[in-house]
C-alpha cells in the first residue's frame, strides 16, 4: 500500500464481468482491489477462482457488516476485508479468522477506540462531505494517527490533492467503470452482467503518477 496508495472497490454483478474488470484494472497497473462481499459459499468459490486467475494483483473484500460475511471472505481465500462501520464485534470475529479487517471510522471517538483495539489501518468514510483537510486535523487532539484509507465519493482526480493533504491511501468505486449503452441500446438500457464497462481513462495516469513515489508518503 505504501507503493501504490490506492484501491479500487468493485460491485460486479457476475464472475464474468469481474473477470473482465480485473483484468481492465490490472493492465493499467493498479494492484489492491476490493470485491463486494456476498455471504454465500458462490461468492467464496467466485473468489477463489479469481485469485488464481490474478495473482498478482492483492484481493480483498468490501463492505464487510456482519459475521457471516467475514465467514465468506476466509473461505474466500482473502487475505483483508474493508468495513465501512466500527464494530469491535467484527473486528474480534476477524481475529478469530486469521483476517485483517480495516474498520470505518469518522468521528474522534471512532478513531481513538480503534487506535485502542489495535487495527493499524482505518477507513475514513464518507471522506468527501468531511473534506480533505479533515484527517490531518484529527492528528493535534489524537497524536499520531493510524494509517488512512479514504472513501466514498472520490475520483481519480481528487486522489493526488487528498494525499498531499494528509491521508494514506484512497479508494475508488463507482466512478471506475461507467456502464453505457451499446451498439444499438438506448441510453438507460439494462447493460448485461457481463459487460465490464468503460475504465475511467484517467486511471492510468494516475497510477504512473504515483509509481514515482514508491515507499513514502505524499505529505
Amino acid at each position: 500500500m505504501l507503493a501504490q496508495p490506492l484501491l479500487a472497490v468493485l460491485r460486479p454483478r457476475s464472475i464474468q464481468q469481474a473477470e473482465h474488470q480485473l483484468e481492465r484494472l490490472q493492465e493499467v497497473g493498479l494492484v489492491h482491489v476490493e470485491l463486494a462481499v456476498e455471504p454465500s459459499r458462490a461468492w467464496s468459490q467466485d473468489c477463489l477462482s479469481l485469485a488464481a486467475t490474478f495473482p498478482a494483483l492483492r484481493l480483498g473484500a468490501a463492505s464487510v457488516t456482519a459475521p457471516e460475511q467475514l465467514e465468506a471472505v476466509a473461505d474466500g481465500g482473502l487475505d483483508y476485508a474493508v468495513s465501512p462501520i466500527f464494530d469491535p464485534g467484527l473486528l474480534q470475529r476477524a481475529r478469530e479468522l486469521g483476517l485483517t479487517l480495516v474498520p470505518g471510522v469518522q468521528s474522534p471517538t471512532e478513531v481513538h477506540q480503534a487506535q485502542r483495539l489495535g487495527c493499524a489501518i482505518v477507513k475514513l468514510f464518507p471522506a468527501r462531505p468531511l473534506g480533505p483537510t479533515y484527517w490531518a486535523s484529527l492528528a493535534g487532539p489524537l497524536g499520531p494517527l493510524p494509517f488512512c484509507i479514504a472513501a466514498g465519493g472520490l475520483a481519480c482526480a481528487d486522489v493526488i490533492h487528498w494525499l498531499q493533504q494528509g491521508v494514506d491511501a484512497v479508494a475508488l468505486g463507482g466512478c471506475l467503470f461507467a456502464m453505457a449503452p451499446g451498439p444499438g441500446q438506448q441510453p438507460g438500457a439494462l447493460v448485461l452482467d457481463r459487460d465490464p464497462g468503460h475504465l475511467d481513462p484517467d486511471l492510468a495516469g494516475l497510477v504512473r503518477q504515483l509509481a514515482g513515489r514508491t515507499h513514502q508518503r505524499l505529505h
